[in-house]
């Protein structure tokens, strides 16, 4: 199974490499999640439990099966041990005689067989159901790392917005300011208004080198989430429109499935592991029969001249009732049924706060919809304003006040309505991992 698990992190890593070098060093969000699905520590870990409990299948069904083995033994007496005669039989002369020889050497053959046990198969039954826990563990463990990936990648795609937009306000900017120079030196501009112009640009560039601070921050957190040595240079393939997709009407209204969490899928298996648990304790009261048989070869001499060998073979059952343990299994048994209304009240728990996830989600969405549509208009009728106060600026029946304070407005605007796009990814983002559709 290692082999196994080992080609397909190797080929996992491989799909990585294709997936960058693909885009020209630039990486995807599916491209991040395969890599660190791949190389997570938590994953890999969950991946041996996979191993480990098939390995437990195996392990349990030999128990079941006919165990033969061979033994070999060589003895040597260098006193051999007396026993006195009765002086009825050596005719009143007191005597001693031995019954074994000097030299033993013994060779067998032992087999030994269940014949009815009903403990073993419901341990079968239970090793394989342990291994389908182990499996949806690995799986809750990937929604997990999944979830981490998009939570360290999501804000990289906003601040690389945010900074393409600042960018090309410096450049608007910049003209702007270039051109009121110009103006101003051939009179028709005052010095305030140049200054004003500078004013905004050195802020402009002020936040824009924060934003590069802020980029390499989360670009760290994420190559750490990934794994990734700091020094290994990468790039976002995605961007926010790329990722933003509209949610269905089947994820806004229709019932919610807690079948597709995998926390449930675990706790449904913990649950069948406590059944089968209390199936095997109470198969305890039942009895068990083994069969056995065996076939030695024995010699016995003085030396290894003059002495007999003498075969044995002989075959058997067993059999083993219990009658009366104190009271022993019961205890187990309602132990374990005291543990499976834990984990009964657990999943309750959990499908209360599925339940409590989704519908915030939901909600969170739909208001994420309505602000960004809110964001929308309001950013074009900025837009609209500060190309009006430019054209009265240049034609100069404006003031560069009005130009500043529309600037302003529109700079505004923007971060808002990049802000609502980003929390409407966000949210539905949120409402697939609630609904367990990522």
């Amino acid at each position: 199974m290692k082999p196994f698990l080992r080609g397909c992190i190797a080929a996992s890593m491989l799909l990585w490499a294709v997936a960058v070098s693909a885009q020209d060093g630039a990486m995807t969000l599916s491209a991040a999640i395969s890599y660190a699905l791949a190389n997570n520590p938590d994953i890999k870990d969950a991946q041996l439990r996979v191993a480990d409990a098939d390995a437990q299948i195996k392990e349990n069904t030999a128990t079941g099966l006919p165990q033969l083995s061979a033994s070999g033994s060589y003895q040597r007496y260098f006193k051999v041990p007396l026993v006195p005669l009765p002086a009825a039989l050596t005719g009143g002369e007191p005597q001693q005689i031995s019954f074994v020889l000097k030299n033993n050497i013994t060779g067998a053959v032992n087999l030994d067989a269940m014949l009815f046990e009903a403990a073993y198969f419901v341990a079968l039954k239970a090793a394989r159901a342990a291994r389908e826990y182990a499996q949806l563990d690995l799986a809750d463990r990937q929604r997990k790392v999944r979830n981490q990936v998009r939570e360290v990648y999501l804000p990289l795609l906003f601040l690389e917005a945010n900074k393409e937009q600042l960018d090309k306000n410096i450049a608007n900017l910049n003209r702007l300011y270039d051109e009121t120079r110009e103006i101003y030196k051939a009179g028709f501009a005052e010095q305030l208004d140049v200054d004003r112009l500078e004013l905004s640009l050195a802020n402009l560039r002020t936040e824009r080198e924060s934003l590069d601070r802020q980029y390499e921050n989360a670009l760290r957190a994420l190559k750490f989430t990934l794994n990734l040595p700091d020094a290994q240079a990468i790039t976002l393939a995605d961007d926010l429109d790329a990722l933003l997709t509209e949610a269905s009407g089947e994820s806004l209204t229709a019932a919610i499935d807690y079948g597709r969490r995998t926390e449930i899928g675990v706790l449904n298996q913990a649950i069948l592991l406590n059944d089968y648990n209390v199936t095997a304790i109470k198969s305890r009261y039942l009895p068990s029969l083994r069969a056995f048989a065996g076939y030695q070869y024995q010699y016995q001499g003085d030396d290894f001249s003059s002495g007999f060998w003498a075969p044995t073979g002989f075959v058997g059952v067993s059999l083993n009732v219990p009658i009366y343990d104190g009271g022993y299994k019961r205890a187990l048994v309602d132990r374990a049924k005291i543990s499976r209304e834990q984990v009964l009240l657990q999943r309750e728990t959990v499908q209360r706060l599925i339940t409590l996830e989704v519908t915030n989600a939901r909600s969170t969405y739909a208001d994420a919809q309505e602000r960004l549509a809110d964001r929308a208009r309001n950013l074009e009728l900025a837009q609209r304003i500060y190309d009006t106060t430019q054209i009265k600026f240049r034609e100069g029946v404006g003031s560069s006040f009005e130009v500043n304070q529309a600037e302003q407005g529109l700079y505004g605007a923007q971060s808002a309505h990049l802000q609502a796009r980003y929390e409407l990814l966000r949210a539905k983002t949120a409402l697939d991992e609630a609904l367990g559709l990522q």
